[in-house]
């Protein structure tokens, strides 16, 4: 089994069960539940038996397999008891109403009756919790609908000298439907506001403006589409969803990274794993009542195909073979599902052009390859330079064919036939991914030896090694992280500081997600005979060879760069429920022989840094930032509104950081150039762009400057 340590932002989104066996070692396959697959039923609590839907067959099967999980094999393992009840409730009423817009206090309380029965009701097989705090909401979002109707077609004016609160924790639950009705007028009136401002500076040769009046109708007219399709989506929610908001409620108490995944998640988890699918390569989102193609994915079917554009909307889907279907007001993630099909099949799309034509346009699927998840490579050049390697990976991936410590690999052999002095692998913004590839990668640089260390919730420890012998590269190195560098991208630059291997430069310590998980196919615990989805479940914490956690901490660069992103604080530490961090032995290893002196590595790096002027703009810029995150309150007065708005922009332009002004200060050859287009073909040039970046990326520039001081003699 293949462990994975997370992908960070990739998903956002049960239950009788058997007694726990300590006996039972991680990884065994609970038996089905008693009459799963045959007529199985429920104790009414009267002596008499209840027969089960299917629905409440499969949450019996989901609930047994979802707890049995949990209190065996989870890192901490917790008993799913009240306590734990009485944190999910709290996390649950995040998940249905975050912004405090639909649920009144009273609705709040009477759900609040059922918080620490939670435990019991998973126990019991019994998921109906879920779907009747869903049910309570959907009455409310009915409710809801009709005053954002309602006020949407009276007149609204700017005039008071009001303000509106957008922070949600500084906000309590209504008491009232007036109450509610009142923070719905306000967030209107500010939407109205944002969608009817006249731009600062009007672009040259732009259209004259149209008089505000009929700016606001227009305005007005397109909110009252975008709600109503918005509400009539939240009044159907599936049932499958209902049960993973309450299931990943309690997922949530034992650690952030914890997740159940129903069957259409796992799907995504593994297009996330992998950087590829099948289907016509177009990225899709919800508008108003229909769905929106956002963009195409170059190459893919879609694309190749030449008729569907972004901002095309999805009438109508005809899958391959079968009827059509009508997708007003439904589910993304069942329109997405009829949209992905085999290779070699078809599908037929009704859209809605921008023009205001409606086509019908047939795709062929074909294998889509999501190249922007796959490790690239470049030769960097440029003024005082010598000849540098770069390596961009973006995740940790593995399957169909490809997995990230290969294509490392082999863009280091390519790398090193063009005879760069060192290499800079870049994982900024990198999440994590497969365990093992992080393992192997890392034995790319180092010899054989010790790279990570896994302990579980018993204490039970496990050295990971690198056992190929030699080395793929042995030239200077450099990891460029930052703070979303995750899980991993943790363990590879963390091993390679330990071997003193090469030097980390970032803009701040690393995320901090010092665990391990593994996924679960549920579906294997009820036998094979029902689709439950799966268990993205934490059951080890990793350390570093040195027996330090990154877990908070993260990976601290030996050379730090201004952090642009330091307004916010998106570190393992400020999720609610993280798992503490410990330390263990030490794992003996053989450093490397470092040929630098990292004191003056630091010396000349911070001099340079000094003299950077977009660097010199980074703190002013961040702490403007932070001001403006600490002010939740929104003037609603159309002549306060603004008089703020042109305050903010003076305010960021000063400090401003275009990094399309920014002059190249480095050469980029790529090591895959984009093919030159067939004639009449349209030109994918997002390699190019790409190439561009890399060029202007003034901290990448530092960075190859770091790397050109270790190559010196």
């Amino acid at each position: 089994m293949r462990r994975a340590l997370g992908l960070l932002l990739i998903l956002s989104t049960v239950a009788c069960s058997g007694k726990k066996r300590a006996s039972d070692p991680p990884g065994t396959p609970p038996p089905p539940p008693p009459g799963v697959g045959t007529a199985a039923s429920l104790g009414a609590g009267d002596g008499e038996a209840v027969e089960l839907t299917p629905d409440q067959l499969r949450e019996a099967a989901l609930a047994a397999a979802f707890v049995r999980r949990f209190e065996r094999d989870h890192l901490r393992r917790r008993v799913l008891d009240d306590a734990i009840s009485a944190e999910a409730f709290t996390a649950y009423l995040d998940r249905l109403d975050p912004e405090k817009m639909f649920l009144l206090a009273s609705d709040r309380e009477a759900l609040a009756a059922d918080a620490k029965r939670i435990d019991d009701a998973i126990h019991a097989g019994d998921l109906s919790l879920a779907h009747a705090a869903a049910a309570r909401y959907r009455e409310r979002v009915a409710v809801v609908e009709k005053m954002v109707a309602e006020l949407l077609a009276g007149p609204i004016d700017h005039d008071d000298a009001e303000a509106v609160e957008l922070d949600d924790k500084k906000l309590a639950a209504a008491q009232t439907d007036a109450e509610l009705r009142e923070r719905w007028r306000q967030r209107l009136e500010l939407e109205l506001l944002d969608r009817t401002a006249a731009p600062l500076k009007p672009a040259k040769g732009a259209p004259p403006l149209a008089p505000l009046p009929e700016r606001e109708a227009k305005a007005v007219a397109a909110m009252a589409t975008a709600y109503a399709g918005r509400f009539a989506r939240l009044k159907t929610a599936r049932p499958i969803d209902e049960s993973a908001d309450l299931l990943n409620a309690v997922a949530s108490v034992y650690d952030p990274h914890t997740e159940y995944l129903p069957p259409s998640d796992k799907a995504n988890f593994d297009i996330a794993m992998t950087g590829s699918l099948e289907g016509i390569g177009a990225v899709l989102r919800e508008k108003d009542h229909y769905v929106e193609v956002a963009e195409l994915v170059a190459g893919g079917a879609a694309w190749r195909q030449g008729q569907l554009a972004a901002g095309d909307l999805i009438l109508a889907v005809t899958p391959d073979g079968r009827d059509t279907v009508d997708i007003a007001d439904m589910n993304i993630d069942d329109v997405v599902k009829m949209i992905r099909g085999p290779k070699d099949t078809k599908v037929t799309l009704k859209v809605k052009k921008e023009s205001g034509a409606d086509e019908t346009i047939a795709i062929t699927r074909d294998v889509v390859v999501i190249e922007a998840a796959y490790a690239r490579g470049a030769v960097l050049g440029g003024k005082g330079l010598p000849k540098l390697g770069y390596v961009y990976l973006p995740g940790f991936y593995g399957g169909q064919g490809r997995d990230a410590a290969a294509d490392v690999r082999d863009l280091l052999v390519r790398l090193q036939a063009k005879d760069v002095a060192g290499v800079i692998l870049d994982l900024r913004g990198n999440g994590g991914g497969l365990l093992d590839d992080a393992v192997e990668l890392t034995g790319l640089f180092v010899d054989q030896g010790p790279v990570v260390q896994v302990a579980d919730g018993a204490g039970d420890r496990e050295v990971l090694t690198d056992d190929a012998p030699g080395t793929v590269f042995d030239r200077p190195v450099v990891v460029l992280v930052d703070r979303f560098s995750a899980s991993a991208s943790e363990i590879v630059a963390g091993a390679l500081q330990d071997y003193r291997r090469a030097v980390i430069v970032g803009t701040s310590p690393t995320h901090g997600k010092g665990t391990v998980q593994s996924l679960v196919n549920l579906d294997r615990d009820a036998g094979g005979r029902l689709q439950l989805g799966s268990l993205k479940l934490t059951i080890q914490q990793f350390y570093r060879i040195n027996g330090a956690s990154t877990q908070l901490d993260g990976v601290s660069p030996d050379i730090a760069l201004p952090d642009p992103t330091a307004y916010i604080d998106t570190r393992e530490g400020s999720l609610p429920h993280a798992i503490a961090a410990s330390k263990i032995d030490p794992a003996p290893h053989d450093d490397w022989a470092a040929r630098w002196e990292l004191a003056a590595l630091r010396k000349a790096s911070a001099s340079r840094v000094a003299k950077q002027p977009l660097f010199a703009k980074i703190d002013a810029s961040v702490a403007l930032l932070k001001a403006r995150r600490a002010e939740t309150q929104v003037p609603l007065a159309r002549a306060a509104w603004e008089a703020r708005r042109a305050k903010q922009v003076a305010a960021a332009e000063a400090v401003e950081l275009d990094f399309t002004k920014i002059p190249a200060s480095l050469k980029v050859e790529l090591l895959d150039p984009p093919p030159a287009p067939a004639p009449g073909a349209r030109v994918d040039d997002r390699m190019a762009k790409w190439g561009d970046g890399l060029a202007r990326d003034p901290w990448l520039a530092e960075t190859a400057r770091v790397l050109a001081d270790m190559t010196r003699p």
